[in-house]
């Protein structure tokens, strides 16, 4: 028996915050995904969060499946007809063999044992099955407002990042996929934010929360002014995220398109 690795669960106590403040995935990636499944009749969204991505895949299959390790994120996950939630490793799924379309992880692979939870996809993916993740990087919102953000992501919070933040800064070219590759289009999110939402969403970094932590204060205090001014007059700004996409073919069986 293989001892499971200890889950580092950065998100819970930010899981509220989290529901509220991070971005929306488009609609075009689910329906694009779909589209390279030969049948739609299960999907599991791995490292699920507040389930977002899970209750959009509902248009696309006929039940969704959102697993993730934090307790806390899964209480807050949405409630919606044909999709379930359950509090699970992402190598320890609840899924049978064989059984599932198309596996998606957003914004969550680098916190897994990707050695563990590869076997684990191979165990529960149909014949032609396909495998897709996805992160996104630093937002960009304006050269003012993004010069704030880079310093306090570098110069104040830039020593509490968790080490697996470096596959994120690396758009995840840094891991080896045991499966076949297909490629995939560009893809970026955008949401029209205030200036409340920009600090919101980097509340829910888990490098703030790990400061917040150690120093018993919040590091986004040290930039208010200066993002403030950054911001100016305007109500809302246009935030734009780019998002890496890897989709792969798992067991192939060379009959898929």
């Amino acid at each position: 028996m293989t001892d499971h690795p200890i889950f580092k669960d950065y998100f819970s106590i930010q899981a509220e915050d989290y529901s509220v403040y991070r971005p929306e995935y488009p609609t075009e990636l689910f329906e694009w995904l779909a589209s390279l499944c030969p049948e739609h009749k299960l999907a599991w969204d791995c490292g699920t969060g507040n389930g977002q991505a899970a209750v959009a895949m509902t248009n696309q299959f006929s039940y969704v499946i959102g697993t993730d390790a934090s307790e806390s994120q899964i209480y807050r996950a949405m409630v919606y007809p044909r999709v379930e939630f359950e509090v699970a490793l992402a190598e320890n799924s609840p899924h049978q063999d064989a059984s599932v379309d198309l596996v998606t992880v957003g914004q969550a692979l680098h916190w897994f044992d990707f050695d563990a939870f590869f076997s684990e996809v191979k165990r529960v993916a149909k014949p032609d099955g396909v495998l897709a993740v996805w992160c996104y990087e630093l937002h960009q919102i304006s050269p003012e407002v993004d010069a704030v953000v880079m310093d306090y992501y570098h110069n104040i919070i830039g020593g509490f990042w968790p080490e697996e933040r470096k596959h994120i800064e690396n758009r995840y070219q840094d891991i080896a996929f045991p499966f076949e590759s297909i490629p995939a289009p560009n893809c970026t999110m955008q949401k029209q934010w205030t200036l409340k939402h920009l600090i919101g969403y980097l509340g829910t970094w888990s490098a703030t929360q790990n400061y917040i932590e150690k120093h018993r204060k919040d590091p986004r205090a040290e930039i208010l002014t200066a993002l403030t001014e950054a911001w100016g007059d305007d109500e809302t700004k246009t935030v734009t995220w780019p998002v890496t996409i890897k989709t792969f073919r798992v067991n192939p069986t060379g009959k898929a398109s």
